[in-house]
């Protein structure tokens, strides 16, 4: 039971106010289509005299997901449990398209303007909400079908093991790095065994207004797991959002459940985590459908490929590599993409979703002119790096590819050059993430995780 990669139509708004009004009973005032990366709307609708606020959330198009009717699923189960999500107001299809419709809940995801106390305030509600979801009858969820790891299988691991056999069975050409960070994981599962229970696996994602929480959001995730996983993945998150310091959270989860963390199997997840993104979203990348938000993902592959050799540098108690921009080199394409991006910038459209249409396309061109000024260059710095670990010179970008992955798929028992990989991986992915936008732009800058050790994070900008 996976998600859809294929193509489909998306519905124009008029067909959504319709769908909506014939569910609702009520008159669409508005609708607003959010600018992401799945399709979803924002819909105010006239009822009895009141309007009342809604999301239309669409299932993925371009990558690999549990079904929306999963989600929906689990969703309801938490809302009938408590658990402060959305209300819901069904599971619909609107021509191709499965939805499910629920409330638009109030307040906000950040903390912007927000002092820490009333942050901490907020966070530790999100905490009780958590140990709650944790601490429910997994009974319930199995009977609903909701994701669970067959018996015998290790909570922690099985759904990595799972997107691992996806990646591997959607991969069209060589991910040296993606099996890099499989192999390790592989030699490094954590043995201790949890009994399965609700889980997230998307945490940190929740609004909240007045000074405390309002609702948890996105759950197409959610299903039965570790625990851990969502200790884990709750730092990635919090690069975006700070959240507090993670070991003062983890001891008070631990409080609230009565039992301790366990940090080896947190640390397997959050490197699991990081390395995911490339997992899930890479056939997105390298097959994007019309409407893939591509530089979205291809910012967020590059990003969580960063915090993963970060990781692994702190764990091996290595120095990585830092790596500077080489100097912009002549060529005939730099002007006409300079321009292009330019004029894309300065497109005035009055039209919302044409707009967002546009400034995506912004965004491609700016990739492809910074390309054109150093890819060349940064090409041939990943083939002096393969070069050097491998004795042989790669013929090009691909061919070094080729024998990256061969190297690694033949170290991958055994992990002798996880040190001289990870060197070599930072720099590789650190030159892909200089190569997404201007130097000095959002896209080039690269938000250090909280280490494990207490040491301070940094905020890397290329």
């Amino acid at each position: 039971m996976e998600g859809r990669i294929a193509p489909l139509a998306i519905p124009t708004p008029a067909e959504v106010s319709a769908a909506v009004e014939a569910i609702t009973g009520g008159k669409v005032s508005e609708i607003k289509r959010q600018n992401r990366w799945r399709p979803t709307w924002f819909v105010d609708v006239k009822r009895d005299g009141a309007v009342l606020p809604l999301v239309v959330r669409g299932d993925r198009f371009d990558a690999s997901s549990l079904p929306l009717s999963h989600e929906y699923s689990f969703h309801r189960l938490l809302l009938d449990r408590g658990i402060r999500v959305a209300p819901l107001h069904g599971f619909h299809r609107i021509g191709d398209l499965d939805v499910i419709l629920m409330d638009r809940v109030p307040g906000k995801p950040d903390f912007d303007d927000v002092e820490a106390e009333g942050r901490d305030t907020v966070v530790d509600e999100y905490l009780q909400q958590l140990a709650a979801i944790h601490s429910l009858d997994p009974a319930p969820f199995l009977d609903a079908g909701i994701r669970a790891p067959p018996p015998g299988d290790n909570p922690a691991v099985i759904e990595h093991r799972q997107r691992a056999a996806r990646f591997r069975a959607a991969k069209t050409g060589p991910e040296p790095f993606a099996e890099f960070c499989l192999g390790w994981l592989a030699r490094h599962e954590p043995t201790g065994v949890r009994p399965a229970v609700p889980c997230l696996l998307d945490t940190g994602q929740f609004h909240h207004a007045n000074g405390h929480l309002v609702a948890i959001l996105d759950l197409e995730f959610g299903q039965l797991g570790d625990p851990m996983v969502d200790l884990a993945v709750w730092r990635m998150r919090d690069t975006l959002i700070p959240y507090g310091d993670m070991r003062r959270l983890y001891a008070r989860y631990e409080a609230l459940r009565g039992e301790p963390v366990d940090l080896d199997a947190i640390k397997w997840r959050h490197f699991a985590a990081a390395a995911a993104n490339a997992l899930m979203f890479g056939p997105a990348v390298a097959a994007p459908q019309p409407e893939t938000d591509l530089m979205t993902y291809m910012q967020w592959n590059s990003e969580t490929n960063l915090m993963a050799t970060d990781f692994l540098g702190e764990e091996l108690g290595i120095e990585l590599p830092a790596v500077e921009p080489p100097p912009v080199a002549p060529s005939r394409d730099n002007v006409t993409f300079a321009h292009m991006a330019r004029q894309l910038q300065a497109a005035a459209i009055g039209d919302e979703a044409a707009a967002h249409q546009v400034r995506l396309c912004f965004r491609m061109a700016r990739h492809l002119h910074r390309r054109s000024e150093i890819g060349a260059e940064l090409d041939r710095q990943d083939i002096d790096d393969a070069h050097e670990l491998l004795g042989r010179r790669p013929a090009d970008w691909r061919d070094a590819a080729v024998q990256l992955e061969a190297f690694v798929l033949a170290d991958a028992a055994v992990g002798r050059h996880d040190a001289d990989l990870t060197r070599l991986f930072h720099k590789r992915n650190l030159r892909a993430h200089m190569a997404l936008g201007p130097a000095g732009s959002s896209m080039t800058r690269h938000y250090q995780c909280q280490r494990f050790d207490g040491q301070p994070a940094r905020v890397v900008q290329l």
